[in-house]
């Protein structure tokens, strides 16, 4: 099954873009969705996240995101481990989960592709980006966060201009109508290349 990667940096809009892929009938695994899925249920990531963060890092048998969130904001050291613990429980579940797809493709949303270095899991790569403004504005609507805090996770995470030289597709998502056509453009191209890989 031919895998591709979605990425882009805070509030690109890869969700918006993910779901207009769906309209084509192209399975979607969404990492950081199904990641947070597994922090409640798997009860081996239970247990290493409360021996890492404490009690606190789960209110009421549900994820304590907030006090989580707070503790690995500036500390990376702290966000390695919890990664360490997290990654490879949805690495696995992933691979169960294509077994059961169907399609020409399936494509996996993942906001650190190229972060973790982990280009040679996906045999494309498409990166959505979106006009820096633009972008905080729709995390401080999404999440109640403040300006400085998403300008501290956009100044940390790897420039649109690296991951764009890194991809294969491109897709610019600053208006909504524009971006279902580059859907559709970069789904006909995808189509195009993988028949050209099976050939």
């Amino acid at each position: 099954m031919i895998v591709v990667g979605l990425t882009g940096g805070i509030g690109s809009g890869k969700t918006t873009v993910a779901g207009f892929f769906k309209v084509h009938d192209i399975p979607i695994y969404i990492a950081d969705v199904e990641a947070k899925q597994l922090m409640v249920r798997s009860k081996v990531i239970k247990r290493k996240l409360i021996a890492l963060f404490g009690e606190d890092a789960y209110d009421d048998g549900e994820l304590n995101r907030p006090f989580i969130a707070s503790k690995i904001f500036n500390d990376k050291n702290l966000l390695d481990q919890m990664n360490a613990i997290v990654h490879p429980k949805v690495a696995a579940h992933f691979k169960r989960w294509l077994k059961k797809q169907e399609g020409p493709y399936v494509i996996k949303e993942a906001a650190i592709i190229f972060e973790h270095q982990n280009e040679n899991q996906y045999d494309f790569i498409i990166t959505v980006t979106a006009n820096v403004e633009e972008r905080i504005k729709r995390v401080m609507h999404r999440d109640s966060s403040n300006r400085s805090k998403i300008e501290a996770i956009i100044s940390n995470q790897m420039s649109d201009e690296e991951k764009i030289e890194k991809s294969h597709f491109v897709i610019v998502n600053d208006n909504l109508e524009d971006t279902k056509k580059q859907v559709q453009q970069t789904h006909l191209a995808l189509l195009k290349a993988i028949k050209k890989l099976k050939n």
